[in-house]
């Protein structure tokens, strides 16, 4: 397949942006340098795009700086409306972006048209409507003064995207920085830049200033470490995994940046016998299996309530075994391939560790049969039974469709079991018991509880984790509150003040 064909069997219209975009413009890395980006249905090659090196990432803080005062001072309700253009731009390109989407990651198209296309618009557009609205407050004092805040913003960002999400994230990073006053660096994941690149183009198209935002696709171990330690870039936002993290927060101590974390996750996913079992299995395969389950919020780990584990586990199975897999760009398809070979290969490697731990493969654990899928990245849902809850598998993130499954007795092994990681991000319960949904909720150790539900997510709820799972929250007016800084200031109305030194 050559760099033509995958646009036209794709079926998008306008032309796949491979440079660098800073100042407003497309242009490509200063080394000349670029990476190619494989569609993971067949690994071919989508596009070569340019690879930001530390000269590029010097330009577009540059650019940003240049763009910087007058963004920070432009009216809140005028920053807005560019972001409300943006937003509606982005529904008016929803068959472009979801092709794209699913073209580069392996999204299946239903999904990329009906949740994250969508849910990128409405992020844009929800902080829009927020900028003019974001206030500070004023703190009563002694009498005689006036003490107001300011909600400044921090400046220059630096945003790191993973490649699990590429087009929500650039949303969820970029709109509540830009809602208050910051410019951006942002660097989407080498192998899934496509689509963040395009939002770039629909941004000018907005009228958003030159130098606002830059994008700059590159490698973690440069473009992203030079971000990171980057003594111009006063704050960065980073999502992907737990170990990655802790070198951005050693590369950031240099000018001690501002640092927000969302990082892996190990969800744990409960159910009691008295859960509507149902909507239990299905929302439990939602929790794990969609998107392949490369989620951080993915509900890893099912615990099942001994009195229906059986019951559970054959309505579960059987669902998983029909979940369709197929080529992201079939309409018809509800599972695609991973979105790597090397991350493919990751996820089949815990199979082995399964079964060397003892665990009982109920389900999948391989590549699927099917001879138009042999050239992908696919992996069948999976389904191992645990014999401890210390299992390697039952406490590292796999992030793919990988699902272990452990029986509890009571409440309190649940719980236990259910808090037995290091990680702390979404946790989920399926009972009809209202008291004890809300004793869970408050016990659990997440920064995100779904009582009957599973990974819902909505621009006005914040999102993050505690443990090692990160620290602040994407979102609502906590993202906002990332993204600014606060001044106190003084004002002496009519106090008097004795002199301190009376003369």
């Amino acid at each position: 397949m050559n760099l033509a064909d995958p646009q036209a069997a794709a079926g998008l219209r306008t032309p796949i942006r491979h440079q660098l975009f800073i100042d407003g413009r497309f242009v490509d890395a200063e080394s000349g340098e670029t990476l190619a980006t494989l569609n993971p249905h067949d690994n071919s090659t989508i596009a070569e795009v340019a690879l930001a090196g530390r000269a590029d990432v010097d330009k577009a803080v540059a650019a940003a700086e240049r763009a910087f005062p007058a963004w920070s001072r432009m009216a809140a309700a005028d920053r807005g409306r560019i972001l409300l253009r943006l937003a509606d731009l982005i529904d008016a390109n929803t068959e472009e972006l979801a092709r794209l989407e699913s073209l580069d990651t392996g999204h299946p198209l239903h999904d990329s048209r009906m949740l994250d296309v969508p849910r990128t618009a409405g992020c844009f557009r929800y902080f829009g409507g927020m900028a003019d609205k974001f206030q500070g407050d004023v703190i009563p004092v002694e009498a005689g003064f006036l003490n107001y805040l300011l909600r400044e913003p921090v400046g220059i960002v630096g945003q790191i995207v993973p490649w699990n999400f590429p087009l929500m994230f650039t949303s969820w990073k970029m709109a509540p920085a830009l809602a208050a006053g910051n410019c951006v660096v942002m660097k989407p994941a080498e192998i899934t830049p496509l689509s963040s690149l395009k939002i770039a183009e629909l941004m000018s198209e907005a009228g958003l200033p030159d130098g606002v935002v830059n994008i700059v696709p590159g490698l973690g171990s440069v473009a992203g470490q030079y971000i990171a330690e980057h003594e111009r870039i006063a704050k960065i936002a980073f999502t992907g995994s737990t170990a990655t993290g802790r070198r951005i927060v050693q590369a950031s101590a240099g000018n001690l940046k501002k640092v927000q974390l969302e990082l892996g996750g190990k969800g744990a996913n409960i159910v009691f016998d008295d859960a509507n079992l149902a909507a239990a299995v299905n929302g439990s395969a939602w929790a794990i299996f969609h998107n392949q389950g490369q989620a951080c919020i993915a509900g890893s780990r099912l615990l099942l309530h001994e009195k229906i584990a059986d019951e559970f586990l054959d309505r579960f199975i059987a669902l998983a075994g029909s979940i369709r897999l197929g080529n992201p760009l079939d309409a018809a398809t509800e599972m695609g391939p991973l979105t790597s070979a090397q991350h493919r290969d990751r996820v089949l490697s815990y199979v082995a560790v399964a079964r060397e731990e003892g665990g009982e493969l109920l389900a999948g654990g391989k590549a699927p049969a099917a001879s138009e899928l042999a050239r992908g990245c696919y992996v069948e849902p999976t389904i191992v039974r645990v014999k401890s809850e210390r299992d390697r598998v039952a406490q590292e993130e796999v992030f793919g469709p990988f699902v272990t499954v452990l029986s509890f007795r009571d409440e309190a092994e649940a719980l236990r079991i259910a808090n037995g990681t290091d990680y702390g991000l979404g946790s989920g319960l399926w009972t009809r018991d209202l008291q004890r949904a809300h004793r869970f909720a408050r016990d659990l150790h997440a920064g995100m509880v779904w009582i009957n539900s599973y990974k819902r997510v909505n621009p006005g709820s914040p999102f993050g984790g505690v443990g090692r799972s990160g620290y602040g929250r994407e979102m609502g007016f906590e993202a906002m509150r990332e993204y600014t800084q606060v001044k106190s200031v003084w004002v002496n109305v009519d106090a008097q003040i004795p002199p301190w030194y009376p003369r």
